[in-house]
């Protein structure tokens, strides 16, 4: 049976639609073809051998060989020749039943009508199939395309990074040498600038690196207490109210820098939506088995509409297009990082009644009662230490 050459035969179709139309059918082309022709061969006598009964075979031929075309799917030029064969053979079967008067001549009709049933399943299979290589380009241009955006992430992540350490070096040595107020101020903001450039650079080189097999080192980590550790951090870094929700007693396999990083964002980025006196509160909250793990930060800040929360977690949007300081990508990375993990995120916010973000973790390895209010409300409620280490170990992660 001819294979043909055209721009939908086997031979030239992308892979997706090779593998379809090759693997949907146990048996190699070349056999198939040659039981499909011994089955028309067959059909074929029957027509001529056994008068009155011709119309079963007739339809046989027609039947199999539009099941052989769904396997198959040949090129126009060597799908007319076949047709055009099967045409010839039935139409000889039907005209010599008609002339021997076992078949009125009316039966020739049905040859053009099956023929034309036959054409219109061509046309549809052929447009499925165009669609279906069409799609699959589109899928390996996206790959590629992707590809190539994580690789110039990483490149230029680690072209940066070592100029803006080199003029960071030489800003904060500036700084202690000057003495006066102006230029105090004027080099503290190229301080400030670059710290931020360089978190710009990590976060870049993070989100990147998030797909690599190796980017998660997982471990046991008690959830309860990593919460706690991440608030006694963060408090005395913002004039906020720092508060303990509630805290159940789980154990996740999970990469503790990792997930420090994405919680330290989430952080981040309430603090940057609050002002003095709003509450941010951190949760932990384990589910019934088999769901999965929250881990909670919600504030009593700005919030945001209702139309930016489906893009919050995109590169370079982030939660608020108006806020001169985000960079748009600490939420994208805390979405890397929790679907690192097999997890995802979400967040909830209306404008004026705050946020509300949770990292989505794998079912636990081991969950305890919550701990007693009195522990929750020790921590929440520790005295501000040192402001500087404290604001050390949060920006450490940013």
């Amino acid at each position: 049976m001819p294979t043909g050459d055209g721009p939908l035969a086997v031979g030239r179709m992308s892979a997706a639609g090779r593998h379809l139309t090759l693997l949907s059918w146990p048996f190699r082309p070349g056999l198939l073809d040659a039981a499909w022709a011994a089955f028309t061969v067959v059909n074929l006598g029957a027509i001529f051998l056994l008068p009155g009964w011709e119309t079963i075979p007739f339809h046989l031929i027609w039947i199999s060989f539009t099941l052989l075309y769904g396997f198959r799917t040949w090129a126009a030029k060597p799908t007319l020749y076949v047709l055009g064969a099967v045409m010839a053979a039935t139409a000889a079967g039907i005209s010599f039943d008609v002339a021997r008067g076992s078949e009125p001549p009316a039966e020739l009709t049905e040859v053009p009508l099956m023929a034309a049933m036959f054409g219109a399943m061509v046309w549809h299979a052929r447009r499925k199939l165009a669609a279906e290589r069409a799609t699959s380009l589109i899928s390996e241009e996206n790959a590629r395309l992707l590809a190539n955006q994580r690789r110039f992430l990483q490149d230029a992540s680690h072209q940066l990074r070592t100029p803006i350490t080199i003029a960071l070096g030489h800003a904060e040595l500036l700084a202690d040498s000057l003495t006066g107020r102006q230029q105090g101020h004027d080099i503290s903001v190229v301080v400030g600038e670059l710290n931020r450039l360089r978190r710009i650079a990590e976060r870049l080189l993070m989100i990147a690196a998030a797909e690599d097999p190796e980017f998660l080192h997982p471990e046991p980590l008690a959830l309860d207490s990593f919460t706690m550790e991440t608030l006694r951090r963060w408090r005395p870094t913002a004039d906020r109210r720092w508060r303990l929700g509630r805290l159940d007693r789980i154990t996740v396999q999970a990469d503790r820098e990792r997930l420090a990083l994405a919680i330290d964002a989430m952080l981040e980025n309430a603090v940057r939506h609050t002002a003095a006196g709003d509450v941010i509160k951190l949760s932990v909250a384990a589910a019934e088995p088999g769901k999965p793990t929250r881990m909670i930060v919600a504030d009593t800040g700005e919030g945001m509409p209702a139309e930016l929360l489906p893009h919050v977690f995109d590169r370079f949007r982030g939660g608020n297009a108006g806020h001169a300081k985000g960079t748009g990508l600490g939420l994208a990375l805390v979405r890397a990082v929790a679907r690192a993990h097999g997890g995802d995120v979400l967040v909830r916010s209306r404008p004026g009644q705050g946020s509300e973000f949770e990292v989505l973790l794998p079912e636990p390895a081991a969950a305890l009662p919550a701990l007693p209010p009195a522990a929750v409300s020790t921590v929440a409620d520790t005295p501000a230490g040192n402001p500087s280490r404290g604001f050390a170990a949060g920006a450490e992660h940013r």
